[in-house]
C-alpha cells in the first residue's frame, strides 16, 4: 500500500510519499519513496497582510498539480494534504482551498494547532527511545511552535503557540506571546525528572546535520546556543556560503534556534534528540491509522 502525506506550511510544502511494507510477524514497515520541498513561503504575506497573494496562490496551485502528478506516477492509493499556521490566518484561505480542490483533486485540511501537536506525536518517536525518560516534543514552524509532552509511553499534553519563525522576522511576536510560552512551560514541564527533548522541523534537521552528530545521539543545548551565536553574527549571504544554507533556510534557522533554546532553557533540559522527522510523517501514521480503523 502506498500512501502520500502533502504539509502547507507557512515557509515551505511538503508531499511526502510512503510505502506501508506488511509482515505477519512484525509491525508494518513505513518505507519514505520520496519526499519533495517547495519554499513557497506563505507566512511572509500572511503574517503581515493577513491575505495570500495571487503570486504565491498560483505557486500553490503549481505545487498541487505537480504533487498530485507525482502521487499518479507513484500510484498513491490514499493521500492527505492538511495546512497549519498561515492557512489559518489568511483570510481568503476557503477560496484557494476550493480552488485547489477543483483543479488538482487534492482536498486541504485546515488543521488547528492542537491538531498540528498531536501530529508530531503520532509519528510515534519516543516509542523507540527509553520509556524511563519524559520526552517534550518541540516542533518549530514558520507561523507557530508545537510543544507535545510525553510520559511513561502517554501523551499528557499538547499545545501550540503563535511563535514561529517567520512571524519573528516580521516582528510578530510580542513579549506576551514569549511569557505565556514561558509560564506554559514551567507549569507543565519544568522540574519534571528525566525529561529529553525531542526536536522536529528543517531547521533542527539542518543544525543536527551540521553538527556531525551520529544518528540516534543527543545534541546538547550548549551546542544549541553556540549556533544561534554564531549565526546570527553572520549576514544571510554569508550564512548561505559558510553553512551551505539554501537562501529560504539562512534567514529563518536564527529564530528557530532562539525559539529551541529558549524552550529547552525554560524546561531546565540539557540535551535533544533530532530523528528527523515532521509533520509529513505523522500525517502518514495518522492516514494509516485511520485505513486501519474502517
Amino acid at each position: 500500500m502506498r500512501l502520500a502525506a502533502i504539509d502547507i506550511g507557512s515557509n515551505a510544502c511538503r508531499l511526502l510519499i510512503t510505502e506501508v511494507v506488511f509482515n505477519p510477524v512484525e509491525k508494518p514497515r513505513f518505507n519514505k519513496l520520496n519526499l519533495v520541498r517547495v519554499p513557497i513561503r506563505l507566512g511572509f504575506d500572511v503574517f503581515e497582510t493577513g491575505f495570500i497573494p495571487d503570486s504565491k496562490v498560483s505557486m500553490m496551485l503549481h505545487a498541487m498539480q505537480a504533487y498530485s502528478s507525482l502521487m499518479k506516477a507513484y500510484r498513491v492509493d490514499k493521500h492527505i494534504a492538511v495546512a497549519t499556521s498561515a492557512m489559518r490566518d489568511a483570510s481568503n484561505s476557503d477560496k484557494i482551498v476550493q480552488r485547489i480542490d477543483k483543479e488538482t483533486g487534492i482536498q486541504i485540511q485546515i488543521i488547528t494547532g492542537d491538531f498540528e501537536a498531536a501530529l508530531i506525536y503520532e509519528s510515534h518517536i519516543a516509542e523507540s527511545l527509553d520509556d524511563k525518560n519524559n520526552y517534550l516534543y518541540i516542533d518549530v514552524g514558520g507561523g507557530s511552535t508545537e510543544l507535545t509532552l510525553f510520559m511513561n509511553g502517554q501523551l499528557m499534553f499538547k499545545r501550540s503557540f503563535n511563535i514561529g519563525t517567520i512571524r519573528l522576522l516580521k516582528g510578530q511576536v510580542s513579549e506576551n506571546d514569549w511569557h505565556e510560552l514561558k509560564e506554559v512551560i514551567r507549569e507543565e514541564v519544568r522540574g519534571m525528572k528525566s525529561c529529553i527533548a525531542i526536536g522536529t522541523g528543517g531547521n533542527i534537521n539542518k543544525i543536527f546535520s551540521l553538527s556531525k552528530k551520529k544518528d540516534g545521539k543527543p545534541i546538547q543545548l550548549e551546542l544549541l546556543k553556540e549556533y544561534h551565536r554564531e549565526l546570527s553574527l553572520l549576514s544571510i549571504q554569508d550564512r548561505m556560503q559558510y553553512f551551505n544554507l539554501r537562501e529560504d533556510r539562512a534567514d529563518v534557522i536564527v529564530p528557530a534556534l532562539l525559539i529551541y533554546t529558549q524552550v529547552m532553557k525554560w524546561a531546565l533540559i540539557d540535551e535533544m534528540f533530532v530523528p528527523k522527522v515532521g509533520i509529513v510523517d505523522g500525517l502518514i501514521q495518522h492516514l494509516y491509522s485511520e485505513l486501519s480503523a474502517v
